[in-house]
């Protein structure tokens, strides 16, 4: 069954908006303009007013968003896992149109490469002094006794639940809009559950609300990756022009840094998917691959992979446990919760429409067992295996006595700058220099696919579906993400950006959580219960 003839996206078909639902592009520019504008004007207000909402909602929706992030994990493990999962996005005959290679390099690079290269080392460092375990038990942080806890809650947060808050969104836009004929967009997930109603005013405020969380984590993503390439660039250069007098990096820094990645990610989009997207994204595999090699063949092999055995065995023995564990937020390990787990799972949800959207529009032809298999198994178990021989080596160098707590204090206190130091604490020769200048590289390519493929995304939605939108309107998004970062930047530095995240994530939350019920409506409704794809496998 099809519902191809169902939904009708009113588009310019004139006028600098041609291409463009005018309803959701200007509101969604409106929304955006006030934050910018809030956060340019008045900085102290906004990070005050920002800082007392994002704080009344963690205590009152944190154990909601524990749920939830749970929630959308065994939705999709059960899909792939029921008869479902033989189920094609795309005609019974239709086949990916992206190769194994460039279909994972694309999914990965926007998904989580700049993430990791941001956390690899410096999460399971930081877990390694404090995290719950530490706290219940009342063993002391910074031993041996405190690592398999610290690689068990690295995993629980660059795991099954991040792949899979992606994935639930991916897999209802890739479904709806390849097996069932509408528009791609986020709209059309809710079709079975809202009908008609769709066309109009709601269906144009559920898109407005997937480009407001998108831009927002997308602002994350970029201020997290300003920060560290900033941070890198200092390590390297030693000059004290990048940095304040804290060890942090400067504003000027920052904005200038923000505003020549922005402009490569704008031209990247503009040469759309199959061009600028797909190379970019392969390059960031080859580096990656080089830099987790520096690590595996130089930094503490064995050590790791035993560790990676043993981190793999204890995260699948603790994951329903630590998948439903709720503290108060007034408790040492309410707030430690807050800080990483529900902050992460907030990205992660406002990530989402745009991880999602790309997700679905690279894996046309693949089958939902496929889907989440590639997105979300495998995803997982190369974020693993990058932070337990990342993590591993800086865990190892502070337990011998090598780093003499150098890496953990900057995980505590500068957490941008712990691939660098424990790069030089690996090897100071050249070969340490020339790993250094490839991850400056690393995280200039992940910051533009980020960028640019949030660019095109954006546009999808705007588009009522239509992936490659006209060329000016990637343009004018990239101009307004660039000031949607840089605004925020000014306003309160990286920690404003992650607060205004956290509170545009939760409203998407909720249409997420419908976009699952709706796929199952639909599935239940629509499919045969023996369907002719099982030769798709």
């Amino acid at each position: 069954m099809s519902y191809s003839n169902s939904m009708q996206i009113d588009l310019s078909e004139n006028g600098f908006y041609a291409g463009l639902n005018p309803f959701v592009t200007l509101f969604s520019k409106a929304i955006i303009a006030l934050i910018v504008v809030y956060a340019v004007v008045f900085p102290e207000a906004a990070v005050t007013t920002l800082s007392a909402i994002n704080g009344l909602l963690l205590k009152t929706f944190n154990s909601y968003y524990i749920y939830t992030a749970s929630l959308f994990m065994l939705f999709c493990l059960a899909l792939a896992l029921s008869r479902f999962g033989r189920i094609r996005l795309g005609r019974e005959d239709e086949q990916p149109e992206f190769g194994v290679f460039s279909w994972f390099a694309m999914m990965f690079s926007a998904g989580m490469g700049i993430g990791l290269m941001f956390y690899s080392i410096g999460e399971p460092l930081y877990h390694f002094q404090s995290n719950p375990a530490l706290m219940q038990s009342a063993a002391e942080g910074g031993t041996g006794a405190a690592v398999p806890s610290a690689m068990r809650y690295s995993f629980l947060h660059w795991g099954l639940h991040a792949w899979g808050i992606y994935v639930s969104a991916g897999l209802c836009m890739a479904y709806f809009a390849f097996r069932k004929g509408l528009p791609l967009t986020i709209r059309s997930t809710l079709y079975p559950l809202l009908g008609n109603a769709l066309n109009g005013p709601l269906g144009h405020a559920i898109d407005v609300l997937a480009v407001v969380a998108t831009s927002l984590g997308v602002a994350t993503t970029m201020g997290t990756g300003v920060t560290q390439l900033v941070a890198g660039l200092e390590f390297i250069t030693g000059t004290g022009l990048l940095i304040n007098t804290q060890g942090e990096p400067t504003l000027l820094a920052l904005i200038v840094t923000l505003v020549l990645i922005m402009l490569l990610s704008t031209v990247s989009a503009l040469t759309g998917v199959t061009r600028g997207v797909k190379w970019l994204s392969q390059v960031n595999i080859y580096l990656s691959i080089g830099l987790l090699a520096f690590f595996m063949l130089l930094g503490s092999s064995l050590y790791s992979l035993a560790l990676f055995g043993s981190s793999l065995v204890d995260y699948a023995t603790n994951l329903m446990p630590m998948s439903f564990a709720v503290a108060e937020t007034n408790t040492e390990i309410g707030g430690w919760q807050t800080g990483w787990t529900i902050f992460y799972w907030a990205w992660w949800i406002a990530f989402a429409p745009f991880v999602g959207l790309f997700l679905a529009r690279i894996s046309r032809g693949r089958t939902i067992r496929q889907f989440v298999v590639g997105c979300m198994l495998v995803p997982s178990l190369i974020c693993f295996a990058w932070m337990t021989f990342m993590g591993g080596t800086g865990l190892d160098l502070e337990l011998n006595g090598a780093a003499n707590g150098a890496i953990a204090q900057a995980a505590s206190d500068n957490i941008a700058s712990v691939l660098f130091v424990t790069i030089d604490l690996i090897d100071t020769g050249l070969l340490a220099e020339i790993v250094k200048i490839g991850s400056i590289v690393l995280i200039v390519t992940y910051l533009v696919t980020s960028a640019d493929s949030g660019v095109l995304v954006l546009n999808t939605i705007m588009a009522g579906g239509n992936s490659e939108p006209l060329r000016r309107h990637r343009l004018v998004w990239g101009i307004i993400l660039t000031l949607v970062v840089g605004s925020l930047l000014m306003a309160g530095g990286l920690g404003a950006i992650k607060t205004a995240m956290i509170i545009g994530a939760l409203p998407f939350s909720l249409v997420m959580v419908l976009m699952c019920v709706s796929m199952v409506k639909s599935l239940l409704q629509t499919e045969p219960r023996h369907h002719s794809a099982v030769r798709a496998d």
